[in-house]
């Protein structure tokens, strides 16, 4: 199950890498018109940044989905301990009855051998459907978290008028930026606020 593990943790930092690292706005010179040439008249933009580790730590939808998503693993985990320890007591047995030459025929024995490969077999194959699903599932939300922030920050643009937010996840984008340009804070009550656990809206 350590791959299951990897593609969980893994998934999301890979998934909310790109989210912000779009444009809000069209930047526009100080006459009102578009920069000419495909050059951006840098004195007029307006650009703010949002950390992605503290959004998805304070997210209370990714924060949800998260927690799901472990349960469902500590349940394919269980499923899965139960039935390799159930093939592990028959395949002891099946080797206590062959040193002790408890089989009627060696064809009987072989029979049994065959029959304990094929569990193994389907049972590794369950695994890796399990661990995909798991691995689809997960990828899925991933897509539901970018689809609900790039759908919040449409909105929340149409106020502020940034031209630009750009995503900082540790060091892999922004070296330096000053704190004023930070609206991560803003963006995650935004996002939390307008969020309704699934639970409290089914009472």
């Amino acid at each position: 199950m350590k791959r299951t593990n990897y593609l969980i943790n893994g998934v999301a930092a890979v998934a909310v890498m790109f989210l912000f690292a779009q444009c809000a706005g069209k930047t526009e010179d100080k006459t009102g018109g578009a920069a000419s040439g495909g050059a951006v008249a840098t004195t007029n933009m307006k650009i703010a940044y949002v950390e992605i580790d503290t959004l998805l730590t304070q997210y209370n939808f990714w924060n949800d989905l998260n927690e799901a998503m472990m349960k469902k693993e500590e349940n394919i985990r269980a499923t899965l301990n139960q039935k390799a320890r159930e093939l592990d007591g028959e395949a002891q047995e099946f080797q206590r009855k062959l040193q002790n030459n408890a089989f009627v025929s060696r064809e009987r024995a072989e029979q049994e051998h065959a029959r304990l490969t094929k569990k193994q077999q389907d049972l590794q194959e369950l695994q890796n459907r399990l661990t995909n699903e798991l691995a689809a599932e997960n990828q899925k939300n991933s897509l539901q978290l970018r689809d609900s922030i790039n759908a919040f920050l449409k909105e929340y643009n149409k106020t502020k008028g940034y031209s630009m937010i750009i995503s900082n996840t540790g060091f892999d984008n922004l070296l330096y930026a000053d704190s004023a340009f930070n609206i991560t804070k803003e963006i995650v009550e935004g996002l939390n606020a307008r969020y309704t656990p699934a639970s409290a809206a089914k009472k």
